[in-house]
């Protein structure tokens, strides 16, 4: 039966045509007004004696016909207003109401009160309130339960685990909104239940305004929590190295026991001491040329995720290097020197042209020009995954440079410029350099050149001259110089910067596993391996097997990770169930300094305390208070009323 929104004095009424009928109480006014009554004349011997007897019996009359009609018309009122059914509520009880709720289930709600966890605590309490019948749709950082009722996804909810993703505000409220239907004419109230760490907020969070946003913040009794953060390998010249574990969190009073692992068997085990900002550092001794199933483990009361670090210690493969140069300098004998490399240096009329496929890295270096035949290798070397780095010549033949550019990418060399110039201006989010500086240097010493090529590219610039052209243009396995590096015409192979930068661009040929990867980054590994177009790599640990990218070269398979894994540990790279390489992944460390956000400061939302105080205030939001009843005792208590005014009133 509908219910229509008309008030009365504040009041509203479940069938206000019902109040029609009141305006019927004017019909017994009427009779009352128009009644006359005759009186009978009889005479008596004492007239003055009988007229004033007469008199106050009229008046007594009359007090009482007043008393019973206002006593009935109050009566049939209450009778009519009862029949109405009034009632008060809220300007949004009556309305249709949809609720979404946004369950946080990252790392940091493993916090714990009481000894249980921040999430298994609001996942109890929101079963026990939510209405039975109550249709909402709910949503986590990974998952998406649409139109359910709570007995749809009890079980759901309660063997829900922890995610290493989290949603921010803005990306809650789009998530939301596809959840809401389109009808403008329901209440929209969206829940937020979570710890509210401060990367939930962005900065300018924009929740959309015809939400009716309910905050439910909370937060552990424990504010501190100690974590492995990294590692790093520090190899040394000799058969040991050092490996550096780096954690946060700890008090500076307090020593906290910390384990090294091999696979399962514990290989070591130290005491890590903090500073007073928290952070702390130990050191273990470990073989420089054994393998290293790596585990980390400490025992920490407050987040669970981040007590245990996997890492591997792989045998390293060596990069292929091979150089064609016309130069007699040995700057590119000095930079690949090292065990990492396998470096070969030839003339061109000396060169194998057979031997390029084997090789990682090609660099062309101060060649006058470039055969055709050259070309074509090239162009297949680079086709197949390889790495090729090009430094022209003063005398380049830029025609035949030109021809193996084009076929390559949108590149061209232009005319020759005379000049001292500098090199002035690094790119540093250029992936060369990206981690090479801890800050962005202004006093750097730059190199000096007199003589340059002008370059048509649409490669990303990595070093630029001061005026702006292109010392150094690439990405992506093709790199090239626009300046000849001989050292009487700049001295850029004397500056400290031509290590990273021929360093990085030799690493970036073979993307060598590192000592962890993190989950939820983009990751990419070369493995060496002999594959067939039919045969495929697999990822596996503990049961658990998967597929991943995986793009074919020739002695080598590049493996992208992205989506999967989905939990830390160390993976084997498998070919027909041999394994050929580990791979170490770990929850990224975001949540485990636990700051949270004032929710105070956010605007345009309501906060609660806990699940429970939210879910009564909602309810008390929807009450409907119905005042029937009192009417109808009302009616009864005026029919009383009635009955004793004819009885006593005479």
């Amino acid at each position: 039966m509908p219910i229509f929104d008309q008030a009365i004095l504040g009041m509203q009424f479940k069938h206000p045509e019902i109040l029609w009928a009141l305006f019927l109480l004017i019909i017994p006014i009427l009779i009352h007004l128009f009644q006359l009554r005759r009186f009978t004349k009889t005479p008596f011997t004492n007239v003055a004696m009988l007229q004033k007897v007469v008199l106050e019996s009229r008046k007594s009359n009359t007090l009482k016909k007043w008393l019973l009609l206002i006593t009935r018309l109050l009566l049939l009122a209450a009778i009519i207003i009862a029949f109405a059914q009034p009632f008060t509520s809220a300007n949004t009880a009556l309305q249709e109401k949809e609720t979404v709720v946004y369950l946080d289930d990252s790392f940091s709600m493993q916090a714990k009160n009481n000894g249980i966890s921040l999430l298994e605590k609001a996942v109890q309490d929101f079963i026990k309130n939510i209405g039975a019948d109550t249709e909402f749709s709910l949503f986590t950082n990974e998952k998406t339960f649409s139109n359910v009722r709570v007995s749809d996804i009890q079980n759901s909810l309660l063997s829900l685990t922890f995610s290493h993703k989290q949603l921010n505000l803005n990306e809650i409220g789009l998530k939301a909104n596809t959840l809401f239907s389109q009808n403008q004419g329901t209440v929209k109230n969206l829940i937020v239940i979570s710890d509210f760490q401060e990367r939930i907020s962005v900065a300018n969070p924009e929740l959309d305004s015809r939400l009716q946003v309910h905050f439910v913040p909370l937060q552990a009794r424990e504010l501190q929590n100690i974590s492995i953060d990294s590692v790093f390998v520090d190899d040394a010249l000799n058969d040991q190295s050092t490996l550096k574990v780096f954690l946060t969190g700890g008090n500076e009073d307090e020593a906290l026991p910390i384990s090294l692992y091999n696979d399962n068997e514990l290989i070591a085990k130290t005491a890590a001491k903090f500073k007073s900002n928290g952070d702390g550092e130990v050191e273990f001794t470990i073989l420089t040329n054994e393998a290293l199933n790596g585990r980390l483990s400490i025992i920490d009361n407050s987040l669970g995720y981040d007590n245990r670090f996997y890492f591997n210690i792989n045998s390293k493969e060596k990069i292929k290097v091979l150089a064609i140069s016309a130069s007699d300098s040995d700057y590119l004998n000095r930079l690949f020197r090292g065990n990492e490399f396998d470096f070969q240096k030839y003339r061109l009329n000396q060169l194998d042209y057979s031997s390029l496929g084997d090789q990682n890295v090609v660099i062309l270096d101060a060649q006058l020009s470039i055969p055709t035949s050259l070309q074509n290798i090239l162009r297949t070397f680079k086709n197949d995954g390889g790495t090729l780095i090009i430094v022209p010549s003063k005398n380049s033949d830029i025609s035949s440079y030109n021809s193996l550019l084009s076929s390559l990418s949108s590149t061209q060399f232009q005319e020759k410029v005379v000049a001292d110039v500098q090199l002035t201006s690094i790119t540093f989010e250029h992936p060369l350099y990206r981690n090479v500086f801890e800050k962005e240097v202004t006093n750097f010493q730059y190199p000096s050149v007199k003589e340059y090529f002008k370059i048509q590219t649409s490669l990303p610039t990595a070093l630029s001259l001061s005026g702006g052209n292109p010392f150094l243009v690439g990405d992506n396995g093709l790199y090239v110089f626009t300046v000849p590096l001989e050292l009487e015409n700049s001295n850029f192979i004397n500056s400290p910067l031509i290590v990273p930068t021929f360093y990085n661009m030799a690493q970036s040929s073979l993307q060598m596993p590192q000592t962890y990867q993190t989950l939820g980054k983009s990751n990419t590994v070369d493995i060496p391996a002999e594959i067939g177009n039919d045969d495929i790599l697999k990822v596996a640990k503990d049961g658990y097997e998967f597929i991943p990218l995986q793009q074919i070269f020739p002695h080598r398979v590049r493996v992208s990770f992205d989506q999967n894994p989905t939990e830390d540990g160390i993976y084997s790279v498998l070919q027909n169930q041999q394994v050929l390489q580990n791979i170490s992944f770990n929850y990224p460390r975001t949540e485990s300094q636990l700051k949270y956000l004032d929710v105070g400061s956010l605007e345009n939302m309501n906060s609660m305390d806990s699940v429970p105080e939210l879910f009564e205030y909602l309810e008390a939001e929807n009450n409907i208070t119905a005042y029937w009843k009192w009417f109808v005792i009302l009616a009864l208590l005026l029919a009383l009323i009635e009955v004793l005014i004819q009885k006593i009133v005479t």
